[in-house]
């Protein structure tokens, strides 16, 4: 065909040479010019159209030599290596040569107005190309998995627990790991970026920027997920899950998921927008990267936000409340990394779900926050503590009291956002709470028929008040005056509880020089049932303060041991060998047992 097509143009060259000569001969009329000057014109552009014919035939078939050399490299390879990326750099080049080079052809094959004859050209390079492609993608995946650098495990959480049971209050501020927001770590080895961009590179310039897309935030998302439920150590919960929640158990699943969302948003997720840029950054248009980030991170993180949101959305009891200002505080701290990560024209809805979720923390904080003075004083029990000692309420509301200095300024803020004025003045809001706690204290020792264990109880309950007070920076905001004023309280309430529980007791050895000896043996008679008495209530009753039960048991001693003596003294020897039941010693040893908290009887 060729040999032809050469023949036939060297026909029409030599037809256009004796055309030219015959245009310049002189003898020749107008007619004949023109006509021979015509057809010197169709042959001359035969002659160009040849030209194209013969260089077009050139370049299809130095195209189809190089696209078969390109192709058969890829099928080898193909065939010989699993996995190319395993087969070492040199393998890799290799491969990513050829590919590169089927794909300029492709792109040179598309370009040019082919024939119907070359269209055969065309569909083999761009099935070789699509092979390629789908190859790309598997190798792809194996890249990242073999590149792959385990999310780095390092934040530390200490208890959030307020007790109302434990004196040690355990705290929900996080330890050093504060200042792991942020901290920068690398999803992959860095040594595999060149080859996972070349592969980018290849597929988006193949027009296959979708596929890499799908298999590089598919990847991401599943190892997130991954990553966040092994963090929380929990499976996704139903807001009625939550709801059903023991406070315990809830207490701790917070602090997991605190701990997650400052790992996941605070540090990963900001690893994750610097391998996507680095990856994506150059292909499309300017929000590529931010859109795959959104999709490989947008159900994992609403998995995280949708706990929170459980969380925001349960019963509002006081025990939340610094549970959710912790939470609240955890996400405020995270606000500029989530607005970076996801800014409005591509990540709306996260960004949007996690400023809601804080919203929404805050309020319930400051539903119970306002709540909290109505609760205490509503907090009525009818049965008394049979020991006298602390009450679980007053532990509440202290270990609550002592922690409230440390969000004075979140409280502020909340107060602000809701545009409820400067905020709460937090001096006053606690001494508030105190004498709600006092009233209420006040109303159940009235519950009490025996009035020294009446004054134990409120002595107990106002010197933990006040030992809680003194042993924390919350002294500062309750003054000096606060604190003198109700370390007179409970010192009065231990002097009554003295004279109530002693004096109708030592009045029994008064006045024994009036009734006789006979009258001195009912007095030492009364006085031993009185002191028996007192032994068989008082020991079941408790001090908890160990230095307020020595002092209470110190003066009890010097004070019924010199009555007791000065009584003897006056007695007759007679009387004291006969009726006198319980030496000075005996006395001071059982005054030991008291307040004690374990029942005894003589």
């Amino acid at each position: 065909m060729d040999g032809t097509f050469d023949r036939e143009h060297h026909l029409i060259a030599a037809a256009h040479h004796l055309a030219k000569a015959l245009e310049s001969t002189t003898d020749l009329n107008h007619d004949t010019k023109w006509l021979l000057s015509d057809l010197s014109a169709h042959l001359s552009r035969a002659i160009e159209l040849g030209k194209a014919h013969r260089a077009h035939n050139s370049s299809t078939a130095e195209i189809e030599a190089r696209l078969m050399s390109a192709a058969q490299t890829i099928t080898r390879l193909h065939s010989n290596h699993p996995k190319i990326w395993d087969a070492g750099h040199t393998t890799i080049s290799e491969y990513l040569k050829a590919v590169a080079e089927v794909q300029r052809l492709t792109l040179s094959l598309e370009d040019m107005d082919l024939p119907k004859t070359s269209r055969e050209l065309l569909d083999r390079a761009q099935n070789t190309l699509h092979s390629a492609m789908a190859r790309l993608e598997d190798e792809l995946a194996h890249a990242l998995i073999r590149s792959k650098q385990g999310f780095l495990e390092h934040t530390e959480y200490e208890d959030s627990l307020v007790s109302n049971e434990d004196d040690s209050v355990r705290t929900g501020r996080f330890s050093s790991s504060e200042s792991d927001v942020g901290y920068e770590t690398d999803l992959v080895h860095p040594d595999s970026i060149p080859h996972i961009k070349s592969i980018a590179g290849l597929m988006f310039g193949s027009g296959y920027g979708r596929e890499f897309c799908w298999v590089f935030t598919g990847f991401w998302r599943n190892v997130l997920a991954e990553h966040v439920a092994a963090t929380l150590g929990f499976e996704q919960l139903s807001i009625e899950d939550v709801l059903r929640m023991e406070w315990e158990l809830m207490n701790s699943r917070i602090r997991k998921w605190r701990a997650a969302v400052r790992g996941i948003i605070g540090t990963h997720l900001v690893a994750m927008k610097r391998l996507f840029d680095l990856v994506l950054g150059k292909y499309g248009d300017p929000i590529t990267s931010s859109a795959c980030l959104v999709e490989a991170s947008r159900a994992p993180v609403m998995r995280l936000l949708n706990f929170g949101l459980a969380v925001s959305i349960g019963p509002h009891r006081p025990e939340w409340l610094f549970c959710l200002l912790d939470m609240y505080e955890t996400l405020t701290g995270l606000q500029p990394e989530i607005d970076a990560l996801f800014p409005d024209e591509t990540g709306p809805s996260i960004r949007a779900d996690f400023h809601d979720l804080l919203m929404r923390l805050g309020d319930s904080a400051m539903a119970i926050y306002r709540e909290l003075e109505n609760h205490i004083s509503l907090c009525s029990s009818t049965t008394p503590l049979a020991s006298g000692g602390v009450h679980p309420i007053t532990k509440y509301v202290m270990n609550y009291v002592t922690f409230f200095v440390d969000y004075g300024e979140t409280l502020e803020r909340l107060f602000r956002a809701q545009d409820a004025g400067p905020g709460p003045n937090i001096p006053d809001h606690l001494r508030s709470l105190t004498s709600a706690l006092e009233a209420n204290l006040n109303w159940k020792s009235n519950l009490y028929n025996d009035r020294p264990l009446k004054h134990v109880f409120m002595m107990n309950n106002i010197h933990y008040m006040v030992r809680k007070v003194r042993e924390s920076p919350v002294e500062q905001q309750f003054g000096d005056e606060w604190v003198k004023a109700h370390i007179g309280k409970f010192r009065h309430h231990a002097t009554c509880y003295e004279r109530e529980t002693w004096g109708p007791v030592l009045d029994l050895l008064r006045d024994d020089r009036r009734v006789g000896k006979s009258g001195q043996k009912g007095m030492c008679r009364a006085f031993a049932a009185a002191f028996e008495g007192v032994y068989k209530r008082q020991t079941r009753w408790w001090v908890p303060d160990l230095q307020l039960r020595e002092e209470l048991k110190i003066k009890a001693t010097k004070m019924v041991i010199h009555a007791y003596r000065d009584f003897l003294g006056r007695a007759g020897s007679s009387v004291c060998e006969k009726h006198v039941k319980y030496s000075e010693h005996e006395l001071g040893t059982y005054i030991l047992d008291l307040l004690e908290g374990s029942p005894k009887s003589i």
